[in-house]
């Protein structure tokens, strides 16, 4: 397993061991003790689950302050697109993008920290996506842009 840096301050893709044997698999979607140093404080309260159909768009979004969430989204079933823009004032990717493809194969996960507007595209029938967050989401202070 590892974790890799993007060039995109506080995101990081999660590259996780698979063991395969005759009964399947087996893998560690996540591990606290993996973290890479930048990541140690995180810690996540909530977790969510999203399905849709192919070709939906979840987003472009993000949670205001002081209820946004950084985000571990992995695709348990099918695949997705994951999509972040970068909107931080004074960023050096500010107006940038950076999407990840996470499916039932690859099982990477991506995380992300707050501020970024984030999207998902369900390109396959039915995927599965699971995300795990650090803060309580409060639906009223959710902000859609698509």
């Amino acid at each position: 397993m590892s974790w890799m840096k993007t060039n995109f301050e506080g995101v990081w893709v999660f590259e996780p061991k698979i063991w395969h044997d005759q009964r399947g698999y087996f893998v560690e979607t996540f591990n606290s003790s993996t973290l890479p140093e930048p990541l140690k404080g995180i810690t996540f309260v909530q977790d969510n689950e999203a399905k849709s159909t192919r070709g939906v768009l979840r987003g472009l979004h993000y949670q205001l302050q002081p209820h946004a969430q950084s985000k571990l989204v992995r695709c348990v079933t099918g695949e997705v697109l994951d999509i972040i823009v970068d909107v931080r004032p004074g960023s050096i990717t500010y107006g940038q993008h950076l999407s990840v493809i996470l499916n039932e194969i690859n099982k990477n996960n991506f995380l992300y920290p707050t501020d970024l507007l984030t999207g998902t595209l369900f390109c396959q029938k039915l995927p599965y996506l699971l995300i795990n967050a650090t803060i309580i989401m409060l639906q009223v202070l959710k902000v859609a842009f698509v």
